[in-house]
């Protein structure tokens, strides 16, 4: 069964789309602002999240960019806002479709027909949202790092390397694409940035930094994570 998370804080167009989903046969989760939708996403597994930007916590776009970092489940973005400069900050984020309230429900529903048939075809399985090693874990969907119960401080730099790292695990990186991914196509060059901040990501992370058992690296090609 299709499993769909909507997150909206308005109770009538919740109920709406709950009757109407499960009538078609979807299996429907809630949630009610963003914190919630972080969560649920990580507990279902949603094989779709038509979601709402203007939650009562954070913005949509945030929700949006703490899916991407762990999970490429389809976004159907719902919203009041019908501005095109709202419509490219969530499709940048990471949204896959756009909806202006008020809405038509087939509309609707033949939108998430077609983003479950694209995620179908295009989600890679054994995503996790939570990535734990022996010294640390790394919580892809909040952002956030846990070295022994205590949330350690990262840079969005030091984050924008581990995450990178993190959602590859296993697999050799290579220097260009990370600086690339990070800083840009005009960085592909500086090694030695790589060197100084992955020097910062041990000190912080690794129980021993001078012999990391998380953050490898491998001479003259790239870097690599291990759990």
């Amino acid at each position: 069964m299709t499993t769909v998370l909507v997150v909206d804080d308005e109770p009538q167009i919740v109920r709406a789309l709950r009757i109407n989903l499960t009538a078609r046969g979807y299996d429907v989760c809630t949630a009610h602002d963003g914190a919630a939708a972080l969560r649920a996403a990580a507990e279902a597994r949603p094989d779709v999240v038509v979601l709402d930007l203007g939650l009562p916590d954070i913005d949509g776009t945030e929700v949006i960019a703490g899916l991407r970092g762990w999970t490429a489940v389809p976004i159907i973005v719902l919203s009041a806002r019908g501005e095109s400069v709202d419509k490219v900050r969530a499709l940048d984020a990471g949204a896959d479709d756009y909806v202006t309230k008020p809405f038509g429900m087939d509309e609707l529903l033949a939108r998430l027909r077609a983003a479950v048939r694209r995620g179908a075809a295009s989600v890679p399985g054994g995503e996790e949202a939570v990535v734990e090693t022996a010294s640390f874990t790394v919580d892809l969907a909040a952002k956030k790092v846990h070295r022994d119960g205590v949330e350690v401080h990262l840079t969005p730099t030091e984050w924008g390397i581990l995450e990178m790292l993190v959602r590859n695990r296993g697999r050799l990186v290579a220097q260009k694409q990370l600086l690339q991914e990070v800083w840009g196509p005009g960085y592909a060059n500086e090694t030695h940035y790589l060197r100084v901040y992955l020097a910062q990501l041990r000190r912080k992370l690794e129980p021993e930094a001078a012999r990391p058992r998380h953050l490898i690296t491998e001479a003259g090609m790239g870097y690599r994570f291990e759990l």
